[in-house]
């Protein structure tokens, strides 16, 4: 049976009108997302299965991942549009870390660099710079690297800074392997970049460390 052929208080997009996206399942997201099925399934059929075969929403949406799966129901113009939906749930969260003091919203910074630096198949140094009143001037990646490893420039760091006029900075970056603690290296480089920048009165106030659902604070664990 075809969704339009559904009672209304049962189809996805009606749901979500009526009481909102957080009603909906993962599925019934997907397929409002999708639109239309493929031959012989609707498009809630088609959203589990896909979701089946990615192994949920994060494989399905990983920004490094090529698609594993051969389904015709997931072409390069629906990949673009689930990219897209991402897109602009990280545009909203920086949109609201400018808006806001950012140590009044860790969970939006947190959700931010996880929609930004998870799902990276090699790591990603990034800075959020930030002004007098803690808010976002800019979030840019500084250095890229391996799979393990990156090499990051202390001077390089508190040369962006001084070019942003930055007042404050948090510094952020991924673990491929998922394992979320500090390396050695990582507490040794967090202590450099701290020690440069407070020669520039440029405080860092978090180190944070994404990596799979888990995302490590230096701050919170009084290493900074």
């Amino acid at each position: 049976m075809r969704i339009r052929d559904w009672p209304i208080e049962q189809r996805p997009r009606e749901r979500l009108l009526a009481g909102g996206a957080a009603v909906l399942s993962d599925a019934e997201l997907l397929a409002v997302l999708l639109r239309t099925g493929t031959a012989g399934k609707h498009a809630v059929e088609l959203a589990r299965e896909l979701l089946a075969e990615c192994g949920g929403l994060r494989g399905l949406v990983c920004a490094d991942a090529r698609p594993s799966s051969r389904n015709p129901g997931l072409g390069p113009a629906r990949r673009a549009q689930l990219q897209a939906a991402v897109e602009l749930a990280r545009r909203s969260l920086r949109e609201e870390l400018r808006d806001r003091d950012t140590l009044a919203s860790p969970a939006a910074v947190r959700e931010f660099l996880a929609l930004w630096l998870r799902d990276r198949g090699h790591e990603i140094f990034a800075g959020l710079f930030l002004d007098a009143q803690n808010r976002l001037i800019a979030a840019e990646e500084l250095f890229r690297g391996t799979l393990t490893q990156t090499a990051v420039y202390p001077r390089e760091v508190a040369r962006r800074a001084l070019e942003l006029n930055s007042a404050a900075l948090i510094l952020a970056h991924n673990h491929p392997s998922g394992i979320a603690e500090p390396s050695t290296a990582d507490r040794l480089l967090t202590q450099a970049l701290k020690a440069t920048l407070s020669q520039l009165d440029v405080p860092v106030l978090d180190h944070l460390i994404v990596a799979g659902n888990r995302c490590f604070s230096f701050a919170e664990a009084g290493l900074l």
